[in-house]
C-alpha cells in the first residue's frame, strides 16, 4: 500500500468523520510513517516539535490575548461611536458605520470573528431599529469581519510567513491597501441596498464640541493600531514583542481607563485566548509532520510539476491558485488551509516570477471571503447567533457582498499595487 495512498486517505477520511483539523494531519501523518515509509515514530515527535519551535510564532498567542482584551474592554463601542461621526450621515451609513469600525478593530484583534462579534454585537440592533432588513444587517456584519485578518495586525499573516520564511512586518503592509478595498467595496453594497431599499438617513449634527468629545472618549482605541504598526515599524521592537505589548496595553486600557473590564473577567479572557491559541499551534505542529511525509514522497514536486505542465503563465497560475484557495477556503479554517497549502503551492508560485509576498496577500485575502462562505463561514455563524438568524437566511443575504468581495480579490490578484505599493 503507498505511503501517498495511506495520507491522503487516512486523512480525509478522519475529516469525514468530524475529526478536527490538527487531529486528522497528526493521525494520517503518523499513519503513513508506520506502513508506507517504516522509519522509528520518534521522528513525528521531532518533527512537531520543530513545527512550533518559533520565535515569530509567539505573537499568534499575544494577538490572541489583545483582541479578546480589547473585545471585552469597551474598545469597539468607543471606535462605533468615533466612525459614526463621518458615516451616519450618508445613504447606507449605519451599514457603513459596521465596515469602517471592523476596518479600525480588525488593526486590534487580527481575527476575523472576534471582529463580526465586537462590531456585530452592537452594531446589528442599532441597524434593524433604523430600517435595515433583519438578514441584510446579519450579512453586513459577518461580510464586515473579513478584514479582520487582513489589515495588520493579523493572525493568519503570521502562520503563513513562519511558513514561508517572509518577514512578517513586510507582510502586515501589504494587507493595508487590500483591506481598505474590501471596506470601500462592501460599502459600495451597503450604498445600494440604502438606495434601493430607501433607508432613511440618520442625520447628526457633528458640532466641534461632539467631534472632540467623541474623539477623546475612544483615542485610546485609536492608539492601539498606532501603537502595534508605528513600534513594529520604526524599529522598536519586533512583531512578536508587539503582540506582547498590545496585549498589556488592551489589559490596561479595559481595566484602568475604560473600566468595561473586570479583574474577575481576566482569567476567562486569558483561558479563552489560550484555548484559541493552542489550537493553531496544534495545527502547525501537526502540519509540520504531515508536511515531512509530503516531502518524503516528493508530493509538491509532483504537484508543481503537473501544474507547471498546463501552464507557465503566472496570470493562469494566480487564477488557479485562486480557485484552489477558494475551495479549501470553504472547508477548511484559515490557519489550517495556510498551513497545509503554502508548502505545497508556494514553490509553484515562486518558479513563475510571482512574490511570495503577493501569494500570501492573496491567499489571507481568499481565506476572509472563506470566513463568509458555506458550509464552514465561521463568520456567519457568529452573525447567525447575534441577529438570531437561520444560517440558509444570512447565506441569501451575504451573496451581494460575496460579489463585492471576489471583485476586490480579483483587483489585488492582477494588480499588484495594491498591495505591494508600500513596501516597493
Amino acid at each position: 500500500m503507498s505511503t501517498t495512498f495511506v495520507l491522503f486517505f487516512s486523512f480525509f477520511a478522519l475529516m469525514c468523520i468530524g475529526v478536527p483539523i490538527a487531529v486528522s494531519l497528526g493521525t494520517s501523518a503518523i499513519l503513513a510513517i508506520l506502513v508506507g515509509l517504516k522509519v522509528p515514530l520518534i521522528v513525528a515527535a521531532q518533527t512537531m516539535f520543530n513545527g512550533i519551535n518559533s520565535f515569530p510564532l509567539m505573537a499568534i498567542p499575544f494577538f490572541i490575548l489583545a483582541g479578546n482584551l480589547m473585545c471585552n474592554g469597551g474598545i469597539s463601542k468607543r471606535l462605533i461611536k468615533f466612525v459614526n461621526l463621518f458615516f451616519s450621515r450618508f445613504t447606507g451609513g449605519l451599514a457603513m458605520v459596521s465596515i469602517g469600525s471592523s476596518m479600525i478593530f480588525a488593526a486590534i484583534s487580527g481575527s476575523c470573528p472576534a471582529t463580526t462579534a465586537a462590531i456585530g454585537g452592537i452594531m446589528v440592533d442599532e441597524m434593524e431599529e433604523n430600517g435595515y432588513d433583519k438578514a441584510f444587517t446579519g450579512a453586513t456584519v459577518a461580510a464586515a469581519g473579513t478584514v479582520g485578518q487582513v489589515i495588520p495586525p493579523s493572525i493568519p499573516m503570521v502562520t503563513y510567513s513562519v511558513l514561508a520564511g517572509t518577514s512578517i512586518s513586510t507582510l502586515f503592509l501589504c494587507g493595508v491597501g487590500p483591506g481598505i478595498l474590501m471596506g470601500l467595496c462592501m460599502m459600495i453594497v451597503a450604498y445600494t441596498y440604502a438606495k434601493k431599499n430607501k433607508v432613511p438617513k440618520i442625520k447628526i449634527k457633528v458640532t466641534p464640541k461632539l467631534f472632540f468629545k467623541t474623539l477623546l472618549e475612544s483615542i485610546w482605541a485609536l492608539f492601539m493600531p498606532v501603537l502595534i504598526l508605528g513600534g513594529i515599524y520604526s524599529g522598536i521592537f519586533t512583531p512578536t514583542e508587539a503582540g506582547a505589548v498590545s496585549a498589556v496595553y488592551g489589559l490596561l486600557v479595559g481595566l484602568f481607563v475604560y473600566r468595561d473590564l473586570k479583574i474577575k473577567d481576566v482569567p476567562k479572557v486569558v483561558f479563552d485566548s489560550a484555548v484559541s491559541a493552542a489550537v493553531i499551534m496544534l495545527i502547525m505542529a501537526c502540519v509540520q509532520t504531515f508536511c515531512y511525509v509530503l516531502t518524503r514522497e516528493q508530493i509538491p514536486q509532483m504537484i508543481s510539476n503537473g501544474l507547471l505542465s498546463l501552464t507557465t503563465n503566472k496570470y493562469v497560475m494566480l487564477f488557479i491558485f485562486n480557485i484552489i484557495v477558494l475551495i479549501a477556503g470553504c472547508f477548511l479554517q484559515s490557519s489550517a488551509a495556510i498551513a497545509l497549502l503554502t508548502p505545497i503551492l508556494l514553490p509553484v508560485m515562486t518558479s513563475v516570477g510571482i512574490s511570495p509576498y503577493l501569494v500570501g496577500i492573496v491567499f489571507i485575502v481568499n481565506m476572509g471571503i472563506g470566513m463568509v462562505t458555506p458550509p464552514v463561514g465561521n463568520c456567519l455563524y457568529v452573525a447567525c447567533n447575534i441577529a438570531n438568524l437561520k444560517f440558509e437566511t444570512i447565506v441569501k443575504a451575504i451573496i451581494p457582498y460575496l460579489v463585492a468581495l471576489f471583485i476586490a480579490l480579483m483587483a489585488v490578484t492582477y494588480i499588484e499595487p495594491i498591495s505591494m505599493a508600500l513596501i516597493s
